[in-house]
């Protein structure tokens, strides 16, 4: 599987994915509770809930290039998932999150995702991590973020964080 992506205009393209940016439409149906017929019969899932509250009282999140994305299936033009970075970045890191709807998962869509998001950030010249703190008892997202090249640097009771580079992101 490739993990290389192209940026056309202001999406981020990969092998089987388009990471978009969300339109006020998206974000006004997310927080009303509205369907739309381009998402996946399972989207929103509770986290693009969450995340569209935080775009609601950040729009400077939709206006910016590194900011919440929603992930688009090219095959079929569906909204399957949502990732973000949520900037800006302190001491030259940035955490990133994402979240992919359950009938989609299993697919590397979130790897994918992860990788092709991270590379494209670590690209800027204020940033040189990438991060996320994840729950140990949710090891689908800890094996997500290790495919997708970022290693284990702490933990404690209930999460562990991992880092990313662009040194190790091409190494993965």
């Amino acid at each position: 599987m490739s993990f290389s992506f192209s940026l056309t205009g202001a999406d981020l393209t990969t092998e089987r994915l388009v990471l978009t940016h969300w339109s006020t439409d998206e974000l006004s149906a997310v927080l009303d509770g509205r369907r739309l017929a381009h998402w996946a019969e399972d989207y929103p899932a509770e986290g693009d809930r969450g995340i569209a509250g935080f775009i609601s009282e950040h729009p400077e999140c939709l206006r910016q290039t590194y900011g919440q994305r929603l992930i688009v299936e090219r095959e079929t033009g569906l909204v399957v998932g949502a990732i973000g970075l949520f900037w800006p970045p302190s001491d030259r890191s940035i955490e990133i999150g994402y979240g992919i709807v359950p009938s989609r998962r299993g697919r590397g869509y979130a790897t994918e995702a992860t990788r092709a998001l991270a590379g494209f950030v670590l690209t800027e010249p204020g940033v040189d991590t990438v991060y996320a703190n994840v729950e140990l008892s949710n090891p689908a997202s800890v094996r997500v973020l290790e495919k997708a090249g970022l290693r284990r640097v702490g933990a404690d009771a209930e999460t562990v964080r991992y880092v990313g580079t662009a040194a190790g992101l091409t190494a993965a």
